[in-house]
């Protein structure tokens, strides 16, 4: 049986300015469902092998680690609203990337400059560390082909107060910060749970193993 899908045959059932529904045919009668922010020319389906290598990706997660005085280090983490789970969940640092990002020298350490700026407040300095750490993961592609860069942000800050969430945009809502520790983040690692006893996202889960990977 061939399943390889018919590029020439993908048709929008669903369009909406932030979400599109497509059917992926990879035989006569047989079809696929996909949810996708990309519009039908730029989904990855239709992509060459080439090209698939060399994409950029629908947004990007930042491990955000502060070093603070007395050689103090601490994983930046936010209570998010995410309107799926109608809860606040404990969240990276992370975001779309504009148009402006993808135009500039380097798209994915620019969206994480900015994205940094409007969650937390903090100006990434010329001494601080912006990295690329998975140039482009794929998030659930069972269902869609959103996908996610995962960078580390290294800022040497010497006040917290500096911390602030007045960038929201849209409908993002925030609800205050998390600064952990490696024994804290270490034990929100191991059970699955923040603090409250929540659950929270895949992307939440990643940036946690990065931080307990670092040699800090």
């Amino acid at each position: 049986m061939n399943t390889e899908i018919n590029k020439d045959r993908i048709e929008t059932l669903y369009e909406t300015r932030y979400l599109k529904c497509y059917d992926l045919q990879y035989s006569e009668g047989k079809h696929y469902y996909e949810a996708s922010r990309r519009e039908s020319e730029s989904l990855v389906a239709k992509m060459t092998d080439d090209e698939v290598r060399k994409m950029l990706p629908d947004a990007v997660t930042v491990a955000v680690i502060l070093h603070l005085p007395e050689n103090r280090t601490r994983l930046l983490l936010s209570y998010e609203y995410r309107y799926p789970v109608g809860q606040f969940l404990l969240s990276p640092v992370a975001g779309l990337l504009d148009p402006e990002d993808k135009n500039s020298p380097d798209p994915l350490v620019t969206a994480a400059i900015r994205e940094i700026r409007e969650e937390s407040g903090l100006r990434v300095k010329d001494t601080d560390r912006v990295y690329v750490l998975n140039p482009c993961a794929f998030s659930t592609p069972g269902m869609t082909d959103e996908s996610n860069a995962f960078l580390c942000a290294e800022i040497t800050l010497n006040d917290t107060d500096e911390l602030n969430q007045n960038g929201a945009e849209g409908t993002e809502l925030f609800d205050g910060f998390e600064l952990l520790d490696r024994e804290r983040a270490g034990k929100i690692f191991r059970t699955g749970r923040d603090e409250h006893g929540n659950f929270f996202s895949l992307a939440t889960w990643m940036v946690l193993s990065i931080f307990l990977s670092m040699p800090f």
